[in-house]
């Protein structure tokens, strides 16, 4: 039984998926310390209000503390552009354009996507798939 769980730990998915969420709490420290401690207070200079201040009350005395929330709000955009920018990006790069799958037209033999209808060449009808 347990040597069953060390296969499974010791896998290497399982080693990366660890290492890559480590990363992912640190890059996130990082960012959340960029928006709360450099960001919002250049806001400030804009005479944007500090975000942590932002807070209304009710009249039951409950308080709602939405200018926290604007941070975490721009904190949750500055690591979704910088892994599209940084991630995305590159490796839709490295992979190149998608791979069409053709066949070839039953009248003129030139090649043509799978799903085509009809062959842009010669304009023959063409059997589904």
């Amino acid at each position: 039984m347990f040597s069953g769980f060390k296969d499974f730990v010791m896998r290497g998915n399982v080693i990366d998926l660890a290492v890559a969420l480590v990363l992912g709490l640190a890059f996130a420290a990082v960012v959340t310390s960029f928006v709360t401690d450099i960001l919002t207070p250049l806001l400030g200079l804009l005479g944007v209000p500090k975000f942590d201040d932002v807070k209304t009350t009710l009249d039951s005395g409950a308080t709602i503390n939405w200018g926290l929330f604007l941070n975490a709000l721009i904190a949750f955009l500055i690591v979704a552009l910088v892994i599209y920018f940084m991630v995305v990006v590159p490796m839709n790069r490295l992979k190149g354009p998608a791979a069409v799958e053709t066949k070839a037209c039953t009248e003129c033999t030139s090649e043509i996507p799978l799903g085509a209808k009809r062959c842009p060449m010669c304009t023959a009808p063409q059997a589904a798939g």
